[in-house]
């Protein structure tokens, strides 16, 4: 088996998709940034805090949609049965009214996939 020279090409194309990795690296600090820019109106954080026009999103990963004791969730928050993980949070923000259709969340999504990656970094810092 013979080894051969990386080209300029290869490195360069190398480079651009190591890049665009770190791009959508997830960051905590950025994500609490993107909860405080978009989130915080209408959601608190802290443990045991209130709620407020949304839930409290304090240990959130993990938990299972409409499950907030005390908030008044819509019938399709309650009944979509889905447990908050990365991987359901994601499209959800992209988009929540697609992933729940009848939520009463009037927030249209973020559009960027680091912005979304970022802020599920930090919501998962909050256990």
């Amino acid at each position: 088996m013979s080894l051969r020279a990386p080209t300029v090409a290869g490195v360069l194309t190398m480079s651009i998709m190591l890049a665009a990795g770190a791009a959508v690296a997830q960051d905590a600090a950025e994500g609490e940034k993107v909860f405080k820019r978009n989130c915080f109106v209408c959601h608190t954080v802290e443990k045991g805090g209130p709620t407020k026009q949304g839930p409290n999103l304090f240990g959130v990963i993990g938990r299972k949609t409409g499950s907030v004791e005390g908030f008044r969730y819509t019938n399709a928050n309650k009944s979509a049965d889905i447990t908050w993980s990365p991987e359901t949070l994601d499209p959800y923000l992209t988009n929540p009214r697609k992933v729940i259709p009848g939520t009463n969340m009037a927030f249209a999504g973020l559009n960027k996939p680091a912005d979304r990656k970022n802020l599920i970094a930090y919501l998962e810092t909050l256990k």
